[in-house]
Protein backbone atom coordinates (compact mmCIF):
# COMPACT_ATOMS: atom_id res chain seq x y z
CA UNK A 1 0.00 0.00 0.00
CA UNK A 2 1.36 3.15 -0.87
CA UNK A 3 2.56 5.43 2.25
CA UNK A 4 0.84 8.72 0.52
CA UNK A 5 -1.98 7.58 -1.21
CA UNK A 6 -1.41 9.84 -4.10
CA UNK A 7 -3.65 7.67 -6.38
CA UNK A 8 -7.26 8.06 -5.73
CA UNK A 9 -8.47 4.43 -6.32
CA UNK A 10 -5.85 3.41 -3.78
CA UNK A 11 -6.88 5.94 -1.31
CA UNK A 12 -10.53 4.78 -1.96
CA UNK A 13 -9.95 1.48 -1.33
CA UNK A 14 -8.04 2.18 2.02
CA UNK A 15 -10.86 4.19 3.01
CA UNK A 16 -13.45 1.92 2.46
CA UNK A 17 -11.27 -1.09 4.50
CA UNK A 18 -10.86 1.61 7.34
CA UNK A 19 -7.17 2.14 6.61
CA UNK A 20 -6.33 4.37 9.37
CA UNK A 21 -3.27 5.72 7.57
CA UNK A 22 -5.27 6.82 4.95
CA UNK A 23 -7.63 8.75 6.60
CA UNK A 24 -4.67 10.67 8.26
CA UNK A 25 -2.67 11.06 5.11
CA UNK A 26 -5.87 13.03 4.19
CA UNK A 27 -6.04 15.37 6.87
CA UNK A 28 -3.03 16.36 6.52
CA UNK A 29 -3.30 17.10 3.11
CA UNK A 30 -6.59 18.80 2.67
CA UNK A 31 -7.56 20.13 6.11
CA UNK A 32 -5.73 23.73 6.09
CA UNK A 33 -7.26 24.41 2.72
CA UNK A 34 -10.62 23.14 3.97
CA UNK A 35 -10.52 25.44 7.08
CA UNK A 36 -9.04 28.33 4.65
CA UNK A 37 -12.58 27.61 2.45
CA UNK A 38 -15.02 26.86 5.01
CA UNK A 39 -13.74 30.49 6.45
CA UNK A 40 -15.14 32.61 3.27
CA UNK A 41 -18.77 31.29 4.29
CA UNK A 42 -18.88 31.32 8.20
CA UNK A 43 -18.22 34.25 10.65
CA UNK A 44 -15.25 33.08 12.91
CA UNK A 45 -12.62 30.47 12.88
CA UNK A 46 -15.01 28.23 15.62
CA UNK A 47 -17.46 27.90 12.99
CA UNK A 48 -14.84 27.13 10.09
CA UNK A 49 -13.87 24.37 12.33
CA UNK A 50 -17.03 23.10 13.00
CA UNK A 51 -17.86 22.82 8.72
CA UNK A 52 -14.65 20.89 8.62
CA UNK A 53 -16.15 18.30 11.20
CA UNK A 54 -19.13 17.86 9.60
CA UNK A 55 -17.57 17.43 6.10
CA UNK A 56 -15.01 14.41 7.43
CA UNK A 57 -18.21 12.58 9.24
CA UNK A 58 -19.60 12.90 5.64
CA UNK A 59 -16.73 11.69 3.77
CA UNK A 60 -16.48 9.20 6.14
CA UNK A 61 -20.32 8.37 5.66
CA UNK A 62 -20.75 8.59 2.10
CA UNK A 63 -16.64 7.20 1.01
CA UNK A 64 -18.82 3.83 -0.04
CA UNK A 65 -21.06 5.73 -2.36
CA UNK A 66 -18.58 7.48 -3.82
CA UNK A 67 -18.62 6.54 -7.45
CA UNK A 68 -15.49 7.92 -8.96
CA UNK A 69 -17.10 10.31 -11.16
CA UNK A 70 -15.23 12.88 -10.19
CA UNK A 71 -11.23 13.33 -7.90
CA UNK A 72 -11.20 12.56 -4.18
CA UNK A 73 -10.16 16.34 -3.91
CA UNK A 74 -13.39 17.82 -5.93
CA UNK A 75 -15.72 15.46 -3.93
CA UNK A 76 -14.51 16.19 -0.33
CA UNK A 77 -14.98 20.19 -1.32
CA UNK A 78 -18.06 19.95 -2.75
CA UNK A 79 -19.49 18.38 0.51
CA UNK A 80 -17.38 21.09 1.97
CA UNK A 81 -18.37 23.80 0.24
CA UNK A 82 -22.68 22.92 0.26
CA UNK A 83 -22.16 22.62 4.11
CA UNK A 84 -20.48 25.99 4.25
CA UNK A 85 -23.30 27.76 2.09
CA UNK A 86 -25.49 26.42 4.46
CA UNK A 87 -24.24 27.91 7.28
CA UNK A 88 -23.12 30.95 6.07
CA UNK A 89 -27.07 31.48 4.11
CA UNK A 90 -28.20 30.77 7.96
CA UNK A 91 -25.70 33.81 9.03
CA UNK A 92 -26.87 35.94 6.32
CA UNK A 93 -23.06 35.62 5.06
CA UNK A 94 -23.71 33.94 1.76
CA UNK A 95 -26.10 33.15 -1.13
CA UNK A 96 -26.86 29.77 -2.70
CA UNK A 97 -24.02 29.28 -5.62
CA UNK A 98 -26.89 28.17 -7.95
CA UNK A 99 -29.20 31.06 -7.21
CA UNK A 100 -26.20 33.74 -7.60
CA UNK A 101 -26.18 35.71 -11.14
CA UNK A 102 -24.70 34.07 -13.66
CA UNK A 103 -20.56 34.94 -14.58
CA UNK A 104 -22.12 37.00 -17.75
CA UNK A 105 -23.96 39.30 -15.50
CA UNK A 106 -22.52 39.01 -12.11
CA UNK A 107 -20.48 41.91 -11.09
CA UNK A 108 -21.26 43.47 -14.36
CA UNK A 109 -19.56 46.45 -13.68
CA UNK A 110 -16.25 47.14 -15.85
CA UNK A 111 -13.85 45.71 -15.06
CA UNK A 112 -11.41 48.96 -14.47
CA UNK A 113 -13.14 52.39 -14.19
CA UNK A 114 -13.74 54.24 -17.48
CA UNK A 115 -11.62 56.97 -16.63
CA UNK A 116 -8.61 54.54 -17.17
CA UNK A 117 -9.46 54.37 -20.43
CA UNK A 118 -8.67 57.28 -23.41
CA UNK A 119 -12.37 58.09 -25.01
CA UNK A 120 -13.86 56.77 -28.12
CA UNK A 121 -13.02 60.30 -29.64
CA UNK A 122 -9.11 61.21 -28.11
CA UNK A 123 -7.42 62.10 -31.87
CA UNK A 124 -4.32 59.52 -30.94
CA UNK A 125 -5.36 56.44 -28.96
CA UNK A 126 -9.13 56.10 -28.81
CA UNK A 127 -10.30 53.59 -26.19
CA UNK A 128 -6.42 52.33 -24.78
CA UNK A 129 -5.14 52.70 -21.33
CA UNK A 130 -4.70 56.55 -20.06
CA UNK A 131 -3.64 55.35 -16.59
CA UNK A 132 -1.59 52.30 -17.16
CA UNK A 133 -2.44 49.39 -14.09
CA UNK A 134 0.47 49.22 -11.42
CA UNK A 135 3.70 46.98 -12.59
CA UNK A 136 3.37 44.61 -9.78
CA UNK A 137 6.78 42.76 -11.49
CA UNK A 138 8.88 45.97 -9.94
CA UNK A 139 6.77 45.83 -6.41
CA UNK A 140 9.19 44.68 -3.89
CA UNK A 141 8.28 41.07 -2.30
CA UNK A 142 8.40 42.11 1.12
CA UNK A 143 5.56 44.67 0.07
CA UNK A 144 3.55 42.14 -2.25
CA UNK A 145 3.59 39.91 1.33
CA UNK A 146 3.43 42.42 4.23
CA UNK A 147 0.76 41.81 6.75
CA UNK A 148 -1.21 44.45 5.79
CA UNK A 149 -1.49 43.66 2.51
CA UNK A 150 -2.37 40.16 2.92
CA UNK A 151 -4.88 41.52 5.04
CA UNK A 152 -6.17 43.91 2.67
CA UNK A 153 -6.10 41.10 -0.14
CA UNK A 154 -8.22 38.82 2.79
CA UNK A 155 -10.89 42.28 2.96
CA UNK A 156 -10.91 42.64 -0.82
CA UNK A 157 -11.72 39.19 -1.41
CA UNK A 158 -14.87 39.11 1.67
CA UNK A 159 -16.28 42.16 -0.64
CA UNK A 160 -16.73 39.91 -3.61
CA UNK A 161 -19.73 38.72 -5.19
CA UNK A 162 -20.48 34.96 -4.03
CA UNK A 163 -19.69 33.24 -7.18
CA UNK A 164 -16.32 35.42 -7.56
CA UNK A 165 -15.21 35.11 -4.15
CA UNK A 166 -15.71 31.35 -4.90
CA UNK A 167 -13.41 31.23 -7.83
CA UNK A 168 -10.66 33.38 -6.93
CA UNK A 169 -10.24 31.53 -4.13
CA UNK A 170 -9.94 28.04 -5.18
CA UNK A 171 -7.85 29.13 -8.37
CA UNK A 172 -5.86 31.72 -6.36
CA UNK A 173 -5.78 30.84 -2.90
CA UNK A 174 -5.64 27.11 -2.87
CA UNK A 175 -4.19 26.54 -6.21
CA UNK A 176 -6.82 24.70 -8.20
CA UNK A 177 -6.60 24.54 -11.93
CA UNK A 178 -9.67 25.78 -14.45
CA UNK A 179 -10.73 22.58 -14.53
CA UNK A 180 -11.23 21.17 -10.97
CA UNK A 181 -13.09 24.48 -10.30
CA UNK A 182 -15.28 24.02 -12.58
CA UNK A 183 -16.22 20.32 -11.81
CA UNK A 184 -16.09 21.68 -8.19
CA UNK A 185 -18.63 24.79 -8.83
CA UNK A 186 -20.34 23.25 -11.83
CA UNK A 187 -19.29 26.09 -13.96
CA UNK A 188 -18.56 26.11 -17.77
CA UNK A 189 -15.13 26.95 -18.39
CA UNK A 190 -16.20 30.31 -19.37
CA UNK A 191 -17.93 31.49 -16.84
CA UNK A 192 -14.86 30.34 -14.67
CA UNK A 193 -12.70 32.32 -16.78
CA UNK A 194 -14.82 35.53 -16.20
CA UNK A 195 -15.45 35.18 -12.88
CA UNK A 196 -12.33 34.81 -12.14
CA UNK A 197 -10.85 37.83 -14.77
CA UNK A 198 -13.18 40.00 -12.70
CA UNK A 199 -12.73 38.34 -9.36
CA UNK A 200 -8.76 39.30 -9.83
CA UNK A 201 -9.66 42.88 -11.21
CA UNK A 202 -11.51 43.79 -8.13
CA UNK A 203 -8.88 42.95 -5.66
CA UNK A 204 -5.85 44.04 -8.08
CA UNK A 205 -7.87 47.39 -7.51
CA UNK A 206 -8.04 47.23 -4.51
CA UNK A 207 -4.25 47.06 -4.19
CA UNK A 208 -3.84 49.36 -6.26
CA UNK A 209 -5.76 51.79 -4.32
CA UNK A 210 -3.55 50.97 -1.22
CA UNK A 211 -0.05 51.40 -3.05
CA UNK A 212 -0.72 54.61 -4.73
CA UNK A 213 -1.97 56.11 -1.04
CA UNK A 214 0.93 55.12 0.65
CA UNK A 215 2.92 56.55 -1.86
CA UNK A 216 1.26 59.55 -1.68
CA UNK A 217 1.31 59.37 2.17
Amino acid sequence: MPSDFTDDIALIDALRAGDEAAFGWMLDQYNPLLRRTARMYVATDAQADEVVQETWLAVIKGIDRFERRSSVKTWIYRILMNIARTKGVRESRSVPFSSAPSAMTEGADPTFSPDRFRPPDDPEWPGHWASFPLDWEHQPETRLLAAETLSLVGAALQELPPAQREVLTLRDVNGWTSTEVCHALGVSETNQRVLLHRGRAKVRSALESYFESSELS
